[in-house]
């Protein structure tokens, strides 16, 4: 006869108050063929996705949302005060303002969780923000997108450059190596965008250097078919 499992374990468990789902800890990026052709479709996605957006603060959300990065999708921007940078002359002539006019510098980390999606330098004329916009960006946390979407506000990108290829030159010919292979060698900033921020009036208001950051990787992956092929050019 078989013996009869105690049920009380599961009944006991059932009976516990229902959590909120954490998210599940990021699946290491092995160097492998697989997942270099992998990364490279993720950060391709990201790179599109961004280009194409109106904002880069509501598209970073949503890949925050739908790679589960953090409990609540929300992005924070970390103030990073001690830093100073005047505007450029080309800068100033991109915003169509004189060598005089006041143009405010703003530098953060903008973060979903614990994960540093991008780090942004902003220029932008105050003069051009409503006082309240003003405010918020010189004494909280908020995203710079969202602080001015009143602004009705589009983009026009000046420069975008990709800085990190997981697959280098030479990857299709490359012989593949035996043994363990070990972590994909990521760099901490993956590309960069340059863009002009105009209103809904097509006058520009700001421009905006931002670098996006590994963690955008940072999420969990499903389990992956055994690929022993390591990329070793």
């Amino acid at each position: 006869m078989v013996p009869i499992r105690p049920l009380l374990p599961v009944i006991a468990l059932a009976a516990l108050p229902a959590q909120a789902a954490s998210p599940a800890a990021p699946s290491p990026w092995p160097d492998t063929y697989l997942s270099r052709v992998e990364a490279t479709a993720v950060v391709q996605t990201l790179n599109a996705q961004l280009l194409a957006a109106r904002s880069a603060t509501a598209t970073l959300e949503a890949w925050c949302g739908a790679h589960r990065l953090a409990p609540e999708p929300r992005l924070v921007a970390r103030l990073v005060r001690e830093i100073d940078r005047p505007a450029s002359p080309e800068t100033r002539q991109r915003l169509q303002v004189g060598p005089d006019e006041p143009v405010h510098y703003r530098r953060v980390r903008l973060a979903c969780g614990e994960h540093v999606l991008s780090e942004a330098d902003n220029w932008y004329v105050p003069a051009r923000l409503t006082p309240e916009m003003n405010r918020v960006l010189e004494t909280t946390d908020t995203p710079f997108g969202r602080a001015v979407q009143e602004l009705k506000p589009t983009r026009q990108t000046v420069e975008s450059r990709l800085l990190w290829q997981p697959l280098p030159e030479g990857w299709d010919q490359a012989a593949p190596a035996g043994g363990a292979c070990g972590p994909l060698p990521i760099p901490e900033a993956l590309f960069s965008h340059r863009a002009v921020l105009f209103t809904a009036a097509r006058q520009p208001f700001s421009e905006v250097v931002e670098t996006y950051a590994r963690a955008v990787l940072d999420f969990p992956r499903a389990p992956r078919p055994a690929d022993p092929a390591c990329l070793k050019p």
